[in-house]
């Protein structure tokens, strides 16, 4: 498990990128940015912390797709010793947990060092124009949702919509540390 600091101190662009998703179609960073952002959601199968937030990422970008904010989540654990991670398992969630919209494979790893993500989830929402506006956890109660007292994933999409300064503080997200294929 790993506890995440928000890093971002100075303004941090989008990176460029293309990965391609479960199915083998490729997406490219600047034509998943919606009218009024993009949440950039690193995450997997396996680890419980991402498992206990994947039905709120999934019905929150509907909210968020309705404001004009697209999301995507980026599976950087493709990894030999994680086999529930891989494209195939993949594959298989999009269908259980009714995932509608691009699950990504960083098989590379390179676009979560771009990003450097360090856990899942690790949840990042940017500007219309790419720019960073928000990194941290989806709520404030990452375990059990009926325990939520608080909302920050969505009052900060809606603020950004709004043309408000991104909300302070940002939390940092909890989950398991990611797979990294070599030692750094």
């Amino acid at each position: 498990m790993a506890l995440v600091a928000s890093i971002y101190k100075g303004e941090f662009q989008l990176p460029d990128f293309s990965l391609k998703d479960a199915h083998g179609d490729t997406h490219h960073a600047k034509d998943l940015l919606g009218e009024h952002g993009l949440v950039v959601a690193f995450t997997c199968n396996h680890c419980p912390y991402a498992i206990a937030v994947w039905p709120r990422l999934v019905r929150h970008a509907a909210t968020l797709k309705a404001m004009g904010i697209n999301t995507v989540a980026i599976n950087p654990n493709i990894h030999p010793d994680f086999p529930e991670d891989n494209v195939d398992a993949m594959r298989e969630k999009l269908l259980e947990w009714k995932i509608n919209f691009p699950y990504l494979a960083d098989e590379t790893q390179d676009v979560a060092k771009a990003f450097d993500a360090q856990c899942t989830p690790d949840i990042f929402m940017f500007d219309n124009k790419g720019k960073l506006y928000y990194h941290g956890r989806i709520d404030d109660y990452w375990k059990d949702e009926t325990r939520v007292n608080t909302e920050e994933l969505l009052p900060a999409a809606e603020a950004v919509v709004a043309g408000q300064p991104a909300p302070q503080p940002q939390h940092p997200t909890i989950g398991c540390s990611i797979k990294w294929l070599t030692n750094e």
